[in-house]
């Protein structure tokens, strides 16, 4: 057996390996982010006078609509994400809520790339960008309705 087959062989059994979990990155992003979003809208919704103060401090534009529609947007669409349902459409707000939070509140922090990627709301848009594109993956709700939906197709 040459070299080239080994080489082969190794890379077939280690892809074959990671195909079987290739299930496990958008379940723990989903569940991970998802969690971290109820998490802090949870805690928002029942602080709201909190909120509203310091959304005041950072000179965002009336915090006493903002602060409430922020904290419904982190708590609903985090367990949408967080259960894989609408996940593609349910990233989006939370999305636009980490671009405000770096532009409001972590902007004085940022003096270069390096500063912007090592926050944690970047990282969120990362994950978030990610699952607005690839999808829920194949353990979510996501898919058990687009299957459903597909089998209703062929049925008719």
């Amino acid at each position: 057996m040459d070299n080239e087959n080994v080489g082969t062989g190794a890379c077939g059994m280690i892809n074959s390996a990671l195909s079987k979990i290739s299930f496990l990155p958008p379940l723990l992003a989903r569940i991970i982010i998802g969690f971290i979003f109820v998490q802090s809208g949870w805690g928002k919704l029942h602080h709201l006078d909190k909120v509203v103060e310091f959304f005041t401090q950072l000179g965002i534009p009336a915090p006493g609509i903002q602060a409430p529609f922020v904290a419904g947007v982190e708590f609903v669409c985090g367990l949408l994400v967080l259960i894989g349902l609408g996940t593609r459409f349910a990233s989006v707000p939370l999305i636009g809520t980490m671009v405000v939070a770096i532009l409001t509140a972590k902007m004085e922090d940022i003096h270069g790339l390096g500063d912007l990627f090592a926050t944690s709301e970047f990282l969120y848009i990362a994950l978030l960008l990610w699952l607005t594109v690839e999808g829920a993956g194949c353990l979510s709700i996501d898919t058990i309705l687009h299957k459903r939906c597909c089998a209703r197709k062929k049925e008719a």
